[in-house]
């Protein structure tokens, strides 16, 4: 008696199955792309990072570095803009590198200056999260006004980017005496 050869999957069964593996690895992907934006696991956050940070040490340098608190949360801010600009708008102009991505001064001009950079760089981060959470938003496509990048290259240079001066911003802050650990 011959043995019948082994069930094949059915074309019906090959064609179901695989969107919904590509849509499960997709939504994993825009999760941790979303952890990693928003900080936390093995990343500090932003708000972590600059929590208790004295009024008066905001410009400060300490001895052998070339920025204060300051010039980082500037420099995040300006190139976070950037970075989502490109991402969303084909008519955004980049700063001049390297000057334009940091401040003029050591230290903000005000209180004021410190906040408004701080709600600027929240909502930038915002905006980029939001674009990112859109299921509509496809990961993988490149942006058409650019030269191959995606949203996802843009997404994990700009977490890859905060996440760097994150850690000088603790840096700076331990030199200075301003960091518990």
């Amino acid at each position: 008696m011959a043995k019948k050869p082994p069930a094949q999957a059915t074309s019906k069964s090959k064609t179901t199955v695989r969107p919904e593996i590509e849509r499960r690895a997709h939504r994993a992907l825009r999760q941790h792309l979303l952890d990693l934006l928003r900080g936390g696991n093995a990343h500090l956050n932003f708000d972590e990072a600059l929590a208790g940070l004295p009024p008066q040490l905001r410009g400060a340098k300490p001895p052998g570095l070339p920025y204060s608190p300051w010039r980082l949360l500037e420099h995040m801010r300006i190139a976070q803009w950037d970075i989502l600009e490109f991402s969303r708008n084909p008519k955004h102009v980049s700063p001049e590198f390297p000057a334009g991505y940091w401040p003029d001064s050591d230290a903000p001009p005000d209180d004021k200056a410190w906040q408004k950079s701080i709600r600027r760089f929240r909502a930038d981060l915002k905006a980029m999260h939001d674009l990112v959470e859109d299921p509509a938003t496809d990961l993988l496509a490149p942006i058409a006004h650019g030269e191959g990048q995606t949203l996802l290259r843009e997404a994990l240079l700009l977490a890859d980017h905060n996440s760097y001066h994150l850690g000088q911003m603790v840096t700076v802050r331990r030199l200075l005496g301003a960091w518990e650990s």
